[in-house]
């Protein structure tokens, strides 16, 4: 066990996975599962290890929970990550398969996350202010309404995430200021 612990540790600290694909919405890019996928190819032959992935139904009621595993093995040894997501049957334009295939989609990416110790942050620059913000003073021994936040990119991909595994628009209406447009758009999801 201690060599296919070597070998994970290998691809954890070498493993680079492209964002390849870009959200015009949020204005970002982000990785799928098959970016990370394709970028562990390279150690498969030269480690000796094969990388699976396995999905099964966990829960139905209230909402279907698609259980996804992530195993790294050697042949004799395995080490693994799940994730666990929710599948929206109540997803606008889209049938059930497709509403499946979304939540497998990001079962995959997560479980491979995990795995394999992609942070799936932004780059630092994206939300870097280069010093020009200025810090808020709050009086918290008043009480006022909490005022709604400008929808950031970050904010704009976990909303999406969100959505897609069957929160509702309205949450995020009451915590974030939308424009018409990323209304639209978190509403067409």
């Amino acid at each position: 066990m201690k060599e296919l612990n070597n070998k994970l540790a290998q691809v954890q600290t070498k493993l680079k996975a492209k964002k390849s694909s870009y959200n015009s919405f949020g204005k970002y890019y982000f990785r799928k599962s098959e970016d990370i996928l394709e970028a562990i190819k390279p150690f498969l032959l030269e480690l000796d290890v094969t990388v699976t992935i396995q999905e099964r139904i966990v829960e139905l009621q209230p909402v279907p929970m698609l259980e996804t595993t992530a195993i790294f093995t050697d042949g004799e040894d395995l080490i693994s990550a799940t994730a666990i997501v929710g599948v929206d049957l109540n997803q606008k334009g889209m049938q059930t398969s497709q509403q499946f295939g979304a939540a497998s989609t990001y079962g995959k990416k997560y479980a491979l996350g995990n795995l394999l110790l992609i942070d799936d942050t932004e780059d630092a620059d994206a939300s870097n202010t280069h010093g020009k913000s200025k810090p808020v003073r709050v009086d918290l021994t008043t009480a006022k309404p909490k005022l709604k936040q400008k929808l950031t990119a970050e904010a704009a991909e976990k909303a999406r995430e969100y959505l897609e595994q069957g929160g509702k628009i309205e949450a995020i209406k009451q915590k974030y200021e939308l424009t018409a447009k990323q209304q639209e758009e978190l509403e067409a999801i």
